[in-house]
């Protein structure tokens, strides 16, 4: 079952059925990142600017946070050529069935630059005994968890679609794992996947850049969610606030320079851990991107 608009929801979030958190965080080395070509308009000049020592700090630094909260990291060595591998949320989509059995549904990316880098993650994931899904031939693009995130300990999915992710992918999603999806149509290219402009927090809160989604998406979110954090325009666009990270339902890992935000989030009982991200967001991404959850 996909969903478009509040007229066609069948059901309340109390009424899907539970689904356990994932407790494991996967990150990959960032020793070949960079901005070597231009896929989305936060590289646009940013193309040899890198950092890599600080990035190497601030991937290290970033680590540490998960492991200071009390998660155990796996790690995927970055390959050459590869440079936006360290962005690791969007090769796959994890999931964990009704029964308990796990799988990953594995991403076809829009960008051919970073094509190659999924069968890197799908290693990963079946030498865990993972099944691997494989998306039609009709599904052109998907990119996994930058545009496919559950719902906190719900069976539900929401889809982002527009800029990388094909919409006709998750009929198939909604059926092979039995959950409904509420589909996102993206209409900011800044905003190019889900996680840059949605960041489910708890069963009950979420944060959005309002202005990346239409009045259908707008609708939904506020009905699917009690509470809705709207985050200020320089704090997403800039610093990217909403692709900020709560594992546990109560820490949220967010980029530097996020104060309103930050200051709202301490007001609704979460704990922030502010991280910098800086050189990472030259070419995109940030705390959200930079690693990928799993059972």
């Amino acid at each position: 079952m996909t969903i478009q608009t509040v007229d066609d929801l069948e059901f309340d979030i109390e009424d899907l059925e539970s689904m356990p958190p994932p407790s494991a965080v996967l990150m990959t080395t960032p020793g070949h990142f960079d901005v070597s070509y231009v896929i989305n308009p936060h590289m646009q000049g940013n193309i040899g600017s890198i950092d890599h020592e600080a990035a190497a700090e601030q991937w290290d630094a970033l680590r540490a946070v998960y492991q200071a909260i009390g998660f155990d990291v796996s790690v995927v060595e970055g390959a050459p050529g590869l440079p936006d591998m360290v962005f690791c949320a969007n090769q796959t989509l994890p999931y964990l069935t009704p029964s308990g059995d796990r799988g990953i549904i594995a991403s076809k990316m829009h960008a051919p630059e970073r094509r190659d880098e999924v069968p890197h993650y799908v290693r990963f994931f079946t030498g865990l005994g993972y099944e691997n899904l494989s998306l039609p031939s009709r599904v052109n693009d998907f990119e996994g968890s930058g545009d496919a995130l559950w719902h906190p300990r719900r069976r539900l999915l929401y889809g982002g679609y527009g800029f990388r992710s094909d919409v006709r992918a998750y009929e198939f999603i909604s059926d092979k794992l039995k959950a409904p999806v509420v589909l996102l149509d993206l209409n900011d290219p800044d905003f190019y996947h889900l996680d840059t402009c949605l960041c489910p927090l708890d069963e009950e809160t979420c944060m959005i850049y309002p202005d990346a989604f239409d009045d259908d998406g707008l609708d939904l979110i506020y009905e699917m969610f009690d509470d809705v954090i709207e985050v200020p325009e320089v704090e997403a666009r800039k610093h990217f606030a909403t692709n900020a990270h709560c594992p546990d339902e109560r820490h949220v890992i967010i980029p530097e320079n996020c104060d309103e935000t930050v200051d709202v989030l301490t007001e609704f009982g979460f704990l922030p851990i502010e991280v910098d991200t800086a050189e990472f967001i030259k070419s995109g991404g940030s705390v959200f991107c930079m690693k990928q959850m799993y059972w």
